[in-house]
């Protein structure tokens, strides 16, 4: 018996591994498919025992609000509420304007549709829902309520009713029935996150990661800080505990994102030391870079959770206050090795990257920090103010606007001129396609989804409507019909490659076949209402594929024109921060911020491109490097401009600074219109300042001046040596401009220019 039971017990283990493995992934899938048909049936059960005249729609509402996690619920239902109340109010006021001119009102509401759409393209998360509502429930509550003006307002009081109900059944069974939390997830986000980074980093410093997985890293860097927002600004939704650590959680992925540009400039500034053969230069930096790995470990083992981090950060806060003195020690040894041909160069490529690694050394601190901070329930971290700020093309919006205003100006017409009876759905169901579709990475191939799931759904509400319906009575027979039809759809939401059949088959499935009160059985309004909704959203899907089409070469320009504009953005825009970030702080959060988010817009519609890929990446990585150092070496002026009391050497119009504010413009038009002559105008200044800055420099030395004056002026020299490498670097996408200007930026001894005495900088 004993042996029976011994020999038992490891199936019976891993049959319970199988399962939890089961409920973690798939099992999620079936739970999420079980609440949304639970929510939408109990919707239509109450709305059909509250008698309302279209229980369809909450029934609809549920399908278009659910989502795996509660937070997302929550959200999308405050958004959609909030949608639904604008665009009831604006139908109202249109109705009552226009319920006698057809024409007035259908130019009128495809007007308000379209600025409706542009708000959505402009807009991120549920926020931009909330304008597709607002746009949407316009058409769906007008566009009928003008056959019948004198009805208008009871038409659009329960059609609010019917809408709050899919919302509140929704709600309920997603907080209710087994919750699945944002909250969680974040939590779960934030620490693989932080870890996967230290180990990037770990790796990365010890010569372990190529050029296409340093690539690879960043892109998924960029869609997890987008990505991370997204659930920021759901998971408050939630519960308090989110609330209380949601400016937290703001701050680490502005932190991150801080923290991830500094590393990078750094890897690169190395790789070009590594290329230009400075063997001394490196082989003095290299001990430090070891020393990062072991600072986030505690007995051997890596750091994971929030609490454990609160080590780490006392850690980096000490190696960080030693770096400074450890950093004059390694330069002065380095100096008296090197030749005095090669002093001046690998002294600069030195004081540059030690200031570097010194500011990621501080951005890390940060960073963990903060991460720290989130194993306690209130913290004064959470008083510091820095949210993610999106960056979208005004132009593209509205040109998403100006297109569905045309489709549904067009449709409109078509509707006056043939009197069709079903001419209401096709109207307004252009409307909805147009708004939900400009919300996609690609809108063509969700509009043609959406069309084919809809003649699917066709199909099978046609087999209910006439072919199941009249066989059952009762309530629970009609839950029995409608399950495993509105299963299938919701199933097909749940896989990215067919999440847009599953929105047109449940969204329109329940429109054609959803059971009203008193049911009508008419196959011929049935036959021509589903015509209208197919023909709808192909005409939808055409005007996305014809009316300048968002995946085509123009908005890529556009955007990457924007990409580009950010460091043009950097040096250019005033010092002008945030409330509680003042000055750069507050620049540098819109730069970061809005140069991951133009490049998670491009990586979205480069598809299978990529070469251009690519491409929009290189362009990021010279966006941040040098935007940053314009940005590092602006904040520098304008410290010393507000001092008292400093050597004339360092006002305002010294002959330096008004070179280093060349540098600024010169590389502003660079990245607002790159070519080859504005690219050696930017290194030639470049190099001028240097030169001038040097010789600054040297004199405040002979001076004996005290480090309060000497300090600036050498981060200064190390922000415009970092810009001059960054412009020559063999992997930006300067490089074809660099090798036609190196043989005139290069001085006939063969050093580079500027090339005089180097400095320490962060000491």
């Amino acid at each position: 018996m004993q042996a029976s039971s011994s020999s038992t017990q490891p199936d019976g283990q891993r049959f319970l591994k199988a399962f939890a493995d089961w409920a973690r992934t798939d099992g999620l899938v079936w739970l999420y498919l079980f609440k949304t048909i639970a929510a939408a049936l109990i919707a239509l059960g109450i709305a059909m025992k509250l008698e309302l005249p279209s229980p369809r729609t909450a029934m609809t509402t549920v399908f278009i609000v659910m989502q795996p996690q509660s937070g997302p619920v929550f959200a999308k239902s405050f958004y959609r509420l909030c949608g639904t109340l604008i665009g009831l109010v604006v139908m109202l006021a249109l109705i009552g304007l226009f319920a006698q001119q057809p024409e007035l009102f259908i130019a009128s509401t495809a007007l308000w549709v379209g600025i409706c759409t542009a708000g959505a393209a402009r807009n991120r998360n549920f926020r931009s829902y909330g304008f597709v509502l607002a746009g949407y429930t316009a058409a769906l509550i007008g566009i009928p309520a003008s056959q019948h003006p004198d009805g208008a307002f009871m038409s659009a009081m329960t059609r609010v009713a019917e809408i709050s109900l899919g919302i509140l059944a929704s709600g309920v069974v997603s907080a209710v029935v087994f919750p699945q939390y944002t909250g969680e997830l974040l939590r779960s986000t934030v620490r693989r996150r932080f870890s996967s980074f230290v180990d990037y980093v770990s790796a990365s410093l010890a010569g372990r990661v190529d050029r296409s997985q340093i690539e690879a890293t960043n892109a998924r860097f960029v869609a997890d800080i987008v990505g991370f927002e997204a659930s920021r600004s759901n998971a408050v939704f939630e519960s308090p505990d989110s609330r209380m650590r949601s400016g937290r959680l703001a701050r680490l992925n502005t932190e991150f994102m801080a923290a991830s540009t500094r590393f990078h400039a750094l890897h690169q500034l190395m790789n070009r030391l590594r290329g230009e053969g400075s063997s001394a230069t490196v082989a003095a930096l290299e001990p430090y870079f070891h020393e990062i790995a072991p600072l986030f470990e505690i007995a051997g083992e890596r750091v994971l959770t929030a609490a454990d981090a609160t080590q780490a950060s006392a850690q980096l806060s000490q190696y960080r206050a030693a770096l400074p003195r450890r950093v004059r020690e390694t330069r002065a040894q380095l100096e008296a090795t090197l030749d005095d041909a090669d002093k001046a160069a690998a002294l600069l490529d030195f004081d540059t990257a030690t200031e570097l690694f010194y500011r990621f050394v501080h951005e890390m601190n940060e960073y963990t920090a903060t991460y720290a901070s989130l194993a306690v329930d209130t913290h004064s971290r959470e008083k510091w103010i820095a949210r993610y700020m999106p960056r979208t093309n005004l132009f593209a919006a509205s040109v998403h606007g100006m297109r569905a205003a045309i489709v549904m100006g067009l449709l409109g017409a078509f509707w006056i001129a043939t009197a069709w009876p079903s001419g209401t759905n096709l109207v307004l169901n252009a409307a909805a396609t147009c708004a939900l579709a400009s919300a996609s990475p690609q809108p063509t191939r969700m509009a043609n989804q959406m069309a084919v799931g809809t003649m699917l759904a066709a199909i099978v509400g046609m087999v209910l409507t006439f072919g199941v319906f009249p066989h059952i009575d009762g309530f629970p027979m009609l839950c029995v019909a409608l399950a495993p039809a509105l299963a299938f759809g919701t199933f097909l939401t749940t896989r990215p490659a067919y999440a847009g059949y599953g929105v047109g088959y449940c969204i329109f499935l329940c429109f054609l076949a959803g059971p009203d009160n008193v049911v009508q059985y008419n196959p011929s309004g049935y036959i021509n209402d589903a015509l209208a909704l197919v023909v709808s959203q192909i005409v939808s899907a055409a005007a996305f594929a014809v009316l300048l089409p968002p995946s085509t070469r123009w908005l890529r320009n556009r955007l990457l024109a924007n990409l580009r504009g950010q460091a043009v953005h950097a040096c250019r825009a005033r010092l002008q921060g945030l409330p509680g970030m003042p000055g750069v702080a507050g620049l540098r959060n819109r730069f970061e911020s809005g140069a991951r988010d133009l490049m998670f817009q491009l990586n979205a519609i480069a598809g299978s491109d990529q070469a251009f890929r690519q491409d929009t990446l290189r362009w990021m990585f010279s966006t941040l490097e040098i935007g940053n150092a314009a940005l590092d070496l602006r904040e520098e002026l304008a410290a010393m401009t507000t001092q008292t009391g400093a050597h004339p050497r360092f006002a305002q119009h010294a002959p330096w600074r008004e070179q280093t504010n060349v540098v600024l413009k010169r590389m502003s038009a660079l990245f607002e219109r790159p070519d080859a002559r504005r690219h050696a105008e930017a290194l030639a200044a470049t190099s001028t300042a240097i030169a001038t800055t040097q010789s600054v420099l040297e004199a405040v030395l002979r001076d004996a001046a005290p480090r309060e004056e000497r300090h600036p002026l050498q981060r200064c020299l190390s922000h415009l040596h970092f810009m001059r490498t960054a412009l020559i670097d063999p992997q930006s996408p300067f490089a074809a401009y660099a090798d036609a200007t190196r043989a005139d930026t290069n001085n006939p001894s063969g050093k580079r220019p500027g090339d005089t005495q180097g400095a320490n900088h962060a000491s």
